[in-house]
């Protein structure tokens, strides 16, 4: 019988109980009495089936909440359809993360979904602070018993808990810090959220270094080797460590501001002349820092690389005379223009403005077997991309620009195929065009721990300035894609739409645009066309910059 249960014997009935929770009861009958008859033990109980009912969605849940408020992992996890895993993460709430004086309050059940509220009390060597949060469940059918049963899920417990991560309460695993941005104003988690994962990296990793010492908290240890813990409640202060990041608290309020317009959007902001990240930010249900470290098709924002690849290999430039037909075929296979539009008597600035895909494929043609190569190379000599070397202060992706062949060879011209990029990386495509070369993206200074950062060759001063003069007329032209979400932004400007198309559903809104010394990128999954979504989220990043 397992550790907790007991057996008490009531008016003949024998009722196993965890923690104050019956569940189940058998009646027993002597050789005497009134000579009536039971059901065999031996029968097969009736099994179930079909999604659980209102009733067995509120009976269950309201038994899980009762059992878990109770500090009864045994009996919790046996309302749970995986008892084995269940078990030690609601046992470590009390023991490991002493947790208690749990309220569960559930509110109207979705469906087969309940949200709920918990409220408890975190009580650690004499302190004690209060901690609460959201989170929700779900009640199933049980596969073999036909149970309603809770659908075991460690975010069950808390929204950021993942498998094989633990809560723990006690002395911190790393020194406390100060962050700071550029100009030493401090960056919590509480007025610049998007910033929550950072923090908590720059904590692990430079926290020792920086000079702090632990406090006291309340914390998700979690299971991969290199993950920061997150801290979720501080019951005592540490001695914190300053530690001084490139961030910029105007840029990235206003990077934070922007995301909450679409969820599942994120945004980078880089200082072209040094590579500095003055701001990231995301809107994100899984916390995810997609800013930096999202790979995603970048779509039509690739076109600022294929350009000077088209440049740099006597293909064409800005005002040379192109076609933009409504389609191109490439490999028995035919590449549209948005909408099939297309444009008569383009220049390659026009073709760039308006974002013709026929116009990025056509030129190409002639490389031969280089074409599969010459855009990864060019990716790489010139916009520091894709060799995964990027040394940020954090982690980040640097981009990927794979050889390709057949009609993945068309679809990486325009940003689709095998290439990945995150927002910060076309930021840096952005501002290595308004530098004029390259400048390795960074957050934390490379003094402070002596890292190697990336380099990669200046662009050719004509083939930055024709790139230059074509993303200005993007955003400032009649006709260009960008000019709409640039309206408003002052200064020296210039932008560049994008869209991918992701297993048929809504494309992911791309846009990546500069002003003055300051260059920024967002992408809005699901979000439509460039200009739509990603477009008024980059603008007003970029109307923060000095």
């Amino acid at each position: 019988m397992r550790s907790g249960a007991k057996v008490a014997a009531v008016g003949g009935v024998f009722v196993l109980v965890a923690g104050g929770v019956g569940y189940g009861a058998y009646s027993v009958l002597g050789n005497g009495g009134d000579g009536g008859t039971v059901a065999s033990q031996n029968a097969t109980p009736e099994v179930r089936t079909g999604p659980p009912s209102a009733e067995e969605i509120t009976e269950t849940s309201k038994s899980f909440f009762d059992a878990w408020a109770a500090g009864d992992a045994a009996g919790a996890a046996l309302l749970t359809n995986n008892e084995a895993d269940a078990e030690p993460v609601l046992a470590s709430y009390g023991e490991a993360a002493h947790i208690g004086k749990v309220k569960i309050t559930p509110g109207p059940a979705v469906g087969t979904t309940v949200p709920y509220t918990v409220k408890a009390t975190v009580s650690y060597d004499g302190k004690s602070k209060p901690l609460s949060y959201a989170s929700e469940l779900t009640v199933v059918r049980g596969l073999t018993t036909g149970k309603a049963l809770v659908d075991w899920e460690p975010t069950v417990i808390h929204p950021r808990l993942t498998e094989g991560a633990t809560l723990k309460t006690g002395e911190s695993s790393t020194a406390a810090i100060e962050t700071v941005d550029r100009d030493g104003t401090v960056l919590t988690k509480e007025e610049y959220p998007s910033l929550g994962t950072i923090l908590d990296t720059l904590r692990q990793k430079y926290g020792e270094s920086a000079g702090g010492s632990p406090g006291v908290e309340t914390w998700i240890d979690p299971a991969e080797d290199g993950r920061a813990d997150i801290s979720l409640l501080t019951l005592a202060k540490g001695k914190p460590g300053k530690v001084r990041t490139t961030l910029d608290a105007g840029v990235q309020a206003a990077a934070e501001q922007a995301v909450k317009r679409f969820a599942e959007s994120s945004v980078a902001a880089v200082q072209p002349s040094t590579g500095a990240i003055l701001a990231i930010a995301n809107n994100r249900e899984d916390g995810y820092n997609a800013a930096m470290s999202g790979q995603l098709a970048p779509g039509s924002t690739m076109k600022i690389v294929t350009a000077a690849m088209i440049i740099q290999n006597g293909l064409g430039s800005m005002n040379s005379a192109v076609e933009c037909p409504a389609t191109v075929d490439w490999a028995g296979v035919t590449f549209h223009n948005l909408k099939d539009f297309s444009i008569g008597n383009a220049t390659l600035r026009e073709a760039f403005a308006q974002s013709c895909n026929s116009t990025f494929i056509k030129p190409v043609k002639p490389l031969g077997d280089r074409a599969g190569s010459a855009l990864g190379q060019e990716a790489r000599d010139y916009f520091g991309l894709g060799q995964d070397n990027w040394q940020t202060g954090v982690p980040s992706f640097d981009g990927s620009v794979p050889e390709s062949s057949g009609t993945e060879t068309a679809a990486s011209y325009i940003g689709q195929g095998k290439v990945l990029m995150s927002p910060l990386n076309m930021a840096s495509v952005t501002a290595t065009v308004k530098n004029g070369g390259f400048k390795q993206p960074y957050l934390i200074a490379r003094e402070l721990d002596n890292r190697p950062f990336a380099g990669a060759r200046p662009l050719p001063a004509g083939v930055a300035e024709q790139l230059r003069q074509m993303m200005r007329y993007t955003a400032t032209s009649p006709t260009g894609t960008g000019t709409k979400s640039m309206a408003g932004v002052g200064g020296d400007k210039g932008a560049k739409t994008g869209s991918a198309e992701v297993d048929g559903q809504t494309s992911n809104s791309w846009f990546t645009g500069f002003s003055n010394d300051l260059a920024a990128a967002a992408v809005v999954q699901s979000g439509g066309h460039g200009g739509d979504a990603a477009g008024p989220l980059v603008a007003e990043v970029l109307r923060a910059g000095r």
